[in-house]
């Protein structure tokens, strides 16, 4: 299976529309991740579910056409799981090959991680996700972290303590701690995994379609079948 992430920066590149299409189906994800995205930005998934227009509560700042996150897959959803805030954080459930599986898109701090909503927005959505560890489900947390964890290029101690913490506490791998220069980040559940190391690859390094690089990760299914 392969999960991928990329913050498309709002569509600032649009006249490379096609060349940001282009580069989402290049990175040959079952399951992508978009975010600060919009609704022009249609690569070849059979689904796509996204977060309700934030022009809802911020008309003006927002075009119609803008969602803070999407998920695009060919994967069956089994059902939608409630967020925090349907602005921001979503979460569908995948029948996949590693078996059922929550994908829980998000933004974690819109305004970035130094303001006072970030403390506010990052504990709700760790509650979210303790929520669904707690009642069994595999999960993968995938977006725009606004924290990088292998160097400090982007990070504040407490988001990185407070997401270190939930996952270990709810039997998350942040797969994409190690990436240098990398806020956008993919964690799925330890028992997922089965003890493989995922490969990792990264896009748009020169930031020329987005001021943000996109990742993917590359997982094999545990010995034994599903997760």
């Amino acid at each position: 299976m392969r999960i991928a992430t990329w913050n498309v920066e709002r569509l600032k590149h649009r006249r490379q529309l096609p060349e940001i299409v282009a580069a989402c189906e290049q990175a040959a994800a079952d399951i992508l991740i978009l975010t600060e995205t919009d609704a022009r930005i249609r690569p070849a998934f059979r689904y796509c579910f996204q977060t309700t227009c934030p022009a809802e509560i911020a008309p003006g700042y927002y075009a119609p056409t803008e969602r803070r996150v999407a998920i695009f897959t060919n994967y069956e959803c089994v059902r939608w799981h409630a967020t925090y805030d349907k602005y921001t954080a979503l979460c569908v459930e995948l029948a996949t090959e590693l078996g059922d599986l929550c994908v829980y898109g998000t933004i974690m701090g819109v305004e970035g991680n130094r303001r006072a909503s970030f403390r506010e927005e990052l504990p709700r959505q760790l509650e979210d996700i303790a929520g669904l560890a707690a009642a069994g489900h595999n999960i993968c947390v995938g977006g725009d972290f606004n924290l990088s964890f292998a160097d400090n290029y982007y990070f504040t101690h407490f988001g990185r303590d407070a997401l270190t913490k939930s996952f270990a506490a709810n039997g998350i791998r942040l797969l994409t701690a190690n990436v240098p220069e990398c806020i956008d980040h993919i964690a799925v559940s330890e028992r997922c995994l089965g003890g493989a190391e995922p490969d990792i690859a990264e896009w748009n390094q020169a930031k020329s379609l987005s001021d943000h690089k996109g990742i993917v990760v590359a997982i094999a299914p545990p010995a034994g079948g599903q997760g």
